[in-house]
């Protein structure tokens, strides 16, 4: 039986209030559904419903909202001992509705998640993860976290842990400080084992429209293996030296919340099966194939409302597998 390290996921966990009302704004929308947010804490449920060993660590208030957050996380059997409770600051909360143009209207109540301070942290628990996947819309946004998260990924490159890193750019969020995004991601790319990001992030981040001109941007930084989804087109990997194109996978998408993050935790899944999780890319061939089984599982995710509770097991992407051509063994 293959031994699974222990994926440590860094950022976010808020609750995200969508607005089920059809076609209003804010203003007038009156109906709305509490889920369990943040693009970290996604990925650390995909983990661990797939079968791996994931963690998390975050802060949330000492309230209603941060207890419900602890306990989807503990429903989806991720580890919560990094999970931090900071008293007299509330959750951070997102209130979104979608407009029949497609706008989406948003507004972000900032609360407990930007508290993560260096001396809360437990150093010597954090070096025991095999991989750390630093994965935010938020940590980068202010101080005290930033500098956390920055301070954990130096300190994690320098404790030889795989590295993976997905910027997560959010334009309600970093509305006229774009420069300073691309200046913090590139620091984060400098130290990753593993880039994930959208098309629309990977022209925003190297300022090239051009895929190639792009990709070699980043590896000039110091990215080792880089993934970028293209929706529909399917994900163009890239080692810097090798790059192709693995097709997605067809089906009629209900609601593409937390595709991304599913992807991400599906990949980092089975690189945690390795023993060596830093020569991963090395086999080219084995790249793909991991590829190949997270297009599936943020392919299944597509046919699901809700990003958590949309996660499948690998017994159910096995079966839909099973329908196009045959089960991939991880």
């Amino acid at each position: 039986m293959k031994n699974y390290g222990t994926v440590l996921c860094v950022g976010e966990l808020l609750i995200d209030f969508f607005c089920t009302d059809v076609d209003v704004n804010l203003v007038d929308g009156q109906h709305f559904s509490k889920q369990a947010g943040g693009a970290p804490a996604n990925v650390s449920a995909a983990i661990a419903k797939l079968g791996g060993n994931a963690s998390f660590l975050g802060k949330v208030g000492d309230d209603p909202f941060g207890k419900f957050l602890k306990q989807t996380l503990d429903q989806e059997r991720v580890d919560t001992s990094m999970l931090l409770f900071e008293q007299g600051t509330p959750t951070t909360l997102a209130f979104v509705s979608l407009q029949g143009n497609g706008e989406r209207d948003f507004v972000f109540n900032r609360g407990a998640d930007r508290l993560v301070r260096p001396e809360d942290l437990d150093k010597e628990q954090i070096k025991q993860a095999a991989i750390v996947h630093f994965g935010s819309a938020t940590a980068l946004l202010n101080d005290p976290f930033r500098q956390t998260y920055l301070e954990l990924m130096d300190e994690a490159k320098d404790n030889g842990q795989f590295i993976s890193f997905d910027p997560n750019y959010r334009g309600d969020l970093w509305k006229g400080r774009e420069e300073e995004f691309i200046s913090l991601s590139k620091q984060g790319i400098e130290k990753a084992d593993f880039v994930k990001l959208s098309e629309d992030e990977l022209k925003i981040v190297s300022g090239e429209s051009d895929r190639k001109s792009a990709l070699d941007i980043l590896h000039g930084w110091g990215a080792k293996t880089v993934a970028v989804t293209l929706g529909k087109e399917g994900t163009l990997i890239s080692t810097g030296a090798t790059r192709t194109l693995i097709d997605s996978i067809s089906v009629k998408s209900i609601d593409s919340t937390g595709a991304g993050d599913a992807f991400i935790g599906a990949v980092l899944y089975q690189i945690s099966g390795l023993e060596q999780p830093k020569e991963f890319a090395q086999d080219f061939e084995q790249l793909q194939k991991f590829v190949t089984l997270a297009n599936r599982v943020g392919a299944i995710v597509c046919t699901k409302v809700g990003a958590i509770a949309a996660l499948p097991t690998l017994e159910e992407v096995n079966r839909f597998a099973s329908q196009a051509d045959s089960t991939i063994e991880v």
